[in-house]
């Protein structure tokens, strides 16, 4: 059986999986459409959070920039997962208590304002989708190549898989379904990296192999790719920075408080019998969680090391000079992997000076010695452009690892887009039909109708992310790092401030929610000169040749967060304090006591 075949088998069954479980788990109450009817075992719901936590973003993206960016990269690990646990001990178990399904309606009632919930719907909104952009961009590449299709028909298959399983089956289906995308995407992203941690170091665990000698070489796997890299140009990847300390610690932090205000992973609280269950639930997602992100780093720099000794393999295998000619692999002799992975456009190349060979390195480098030895080897700059959003996906071709376990990659990159893509449809909808049309517009709506509402809502959602998918802005993470940004300038400081003061009213809530909102975008888009404005030369007004003292617009969100910190207490102070009722609600929701079961009552 050849590779697409295998490809098309295995990909086909956890598609046919995931259909069957929505089938048999679909919803039938609105209660078990927004929250599984708040009966799911923590062990499930922590698999379940895992994978609605771990995005295309963490599968196919994450290990990518940790390849290209090097110890700079690790900004990624420490932000997720830091938010993880600041969300875990900070916010869910107080959520969870409050007793509602969704952040809008906790927003809604705690500011004792309609307006409140509903400019927090508003900001959901823009996070959630921003983050499918990313999720459907992941799509996209994993169907392109392979199973031989475009990127475009890609999204559209995977559109159409979301729609049969989340619509039908809501919060319900989407749980067990997502117990199932976990098995799939943990396999995925562990069985290769054991495989080409025994290539590499002789050992099993790719968590010790990153620290262990490269077989047949006296040196450990990070030394020899510290002096790979110098030696082409590149940054030593042990020590490389993204920008300034200071963009990396904003960077972190705007991942970390983004991801304590991802309405659809708080919203998997909701589906737990209490808050002690929602306190365990958190603590096995962790686990779970853990298990893919020790590994990452390990097959980040194994990825490096396997494209570098593919297309310079002089320089890794002969200890040769990295200009000299026969450090570049021949382009008519590259292997079948670059072949098919440039169908894709995601991998291109380009012979810059005619001699057939692969140039590969870093004609941007400051280092004039580097220069001088690749002009004198007779280089026109560096002719391989490798998309970070390949390097997982092409890992195990790159190693030649058998055909079973690249399906397999496929299948699981697929399950991680796929997962999180359902669970921010659920925000959507439950935002736009719990807490816009029954919240806002039309209390008196019959269940049958919110649960009518709320499936149309995501069939629509699924459509507009789609077609925002085909036209995404840039990289898979790198988009949802900016739907992060923009969680955690709006979401975040709201949840904060409801649970932990109590004297925050109303009005202060809503400006710092849409002061952080609006400068964040602001940012954005004057960053890609989406203004009237030529964005570039305004923003080196006021600091950074491109930027606002440096921070990229992907960090930007922690800035934003101050701001909107700064704003709700300034206009609490000239402002109505909230009524006493409400303080003693916030004063009772801290209060270490047990939860009822959720039903969704106001």
């Amino acid at each position: 059986m050849d590779l697409q075949t295998t490809t098309y088998l295995v990909v086909g069954l956890s598609f046919a999986l995931y259909i069957g479980i929505a089938v048999w788990a679909r919803a039938g109450s609105t209660s078990e459409f927004y929250a599984a009817g708040g009966s799911v075992h923590p062990v499930m719901n922590g698999m379940a959070t895992a994978a609605d936590w771990m995005s295309a973003a963490s599968f196919i993206s994450m290990a990518g920039l940790i390849s290209n960016m090097g110890y700079g990269g690790a900004l990624f690990l420490m932000g997720w997962t830091g938010g993880y646990v600041l969300l875990a001990m900070l916010l869910a178990p107080y959520l969870r208590k409050f007793g509602k399904f969704t952040v809008p309606q906790f927003i809604g009632d705690r500011f004792y304002s309609k307006s409140a919930g509903t400019v927090a719907v508003l900001c959901l909104l823009v996070a959630s989708i921003t983050y499918i952009i990313g999720q459907m961009t992941g799509v996209g590449i994993a169907f392109s190549r392979f199973l031989g299709v475009s990127a475009s028909t890609g999204i559209y298959v995977g559109m159409a898989i979301v729609f049969a399983y989340a619509v039908f089956g809501g919060m319900k289906g989407i749980t067990y379904t997502q117990v199932a995308q976990y098995i799939v995407l943990i396999l995925a992203y562990t069985i290769p990296a054991v495989f080409i941690s025994l290539q590499l170091t002789g050992n099993p665990l790719p968590q010790l192999g990153l620290g262990s000698d490269l077989v047949g070489h006296d040196v450990s796997l990070l030394a020899k790719l510290d002096q790979v890299v110098s030696d082409l140009g590149f940054g030593k990847y042990t020590t490389a920075l993204p920008g300034s300390k200071l963009n990396m610690f904003m960077y972190t932090l705007s991942l970390m408080i983004g991801t304590a205000g991802l309405p659809h992973v708080i919203m998997r609280f909701f589906t737990v019998p209490s808050v002690k269950d929602a306190r365990s639930s958190a603590g096995w997602a962790l686990v779970f969680i853990a298990i893919l992100y020790t590994t990452a780093p390990a097959v980040g720099a194994m990825a490096k090391m396997n494209l570098i000794r593919t297309v310079t393999p002089g320089v890794v295998m002969k200890d040769t000079d990295a200009f000299s000619k026969d450090a570049a692999l021949e382009y008519e002799k590259r292997p079948d992997w670059m072949k098919r992975w440039e169908k894709t456009g995601l991998l291109k190349f380009e012979d810059k000076n005619g001699d057939g060979r692969i140039q590969y390195y870093n004609d941007k480098t400051k280092d004039a010695a580097v220069l001088k030895k690749a002009g004198d080897a007779g280089w026109k700059g560096n002719e391989l452009t490798v998309n970070a959003d390949i390097i997982v996906l092409a890992n195990p071709e790159i190693a030649l690892l058998p055909d079973w376990v690249i399906a397999l990659v496929a299948a699981g990159g697929l399950a991680a887009a796929l997962s999180t893509a359902a669970g921010l449809l659920m925000a959507i909808s439950s935002a736009v039909s719990h807490d816009l049309i029954k919240g806002v517009f039309n209390p008196n709506i019959s269940e049958k109708g919110e649960l009518m509402a709320g499936k149309i809502a995501m069939a629509i959602a699924i459509v507009i992310s789609g077609w925002l998918g085909l036209n995404p802005p840039g990289f898979a993470a790198g988009t949802v790092a900016l739907a992060f940004g923009i969680a955690a300038s709006s979401l975040f400081p709201a949840i904060m401030m409801g649970i932990f003061s109590k004297k925050m009213n109303k009005e202060g809530a809503m400006a710092g929610m849409l002061a952080g909102l609006f400068i964040t975008l602001f940012y954005v888009f004057a960053h890609k000169g989406l203004f009237f404005i030529k964005g570039t030369e305004f923003l080196g007004l006021i600091g950074g040749a491109n930027s606002f003292f440096g921070i990229t617009p992907e960090a930007f969100g922690a800035v934003g967060a101050i701001v909107n910190f700064v704003v709700a207490f300034l206009v609490d102070k000239v402002t109505k304090e909230p009524p006493a009722h409400i303080q003693a609600m916030v004063e009772a929701v801290r209060v270490p006591r047990g939860s009822k079961l959720v039903n969704g009552a106001h």
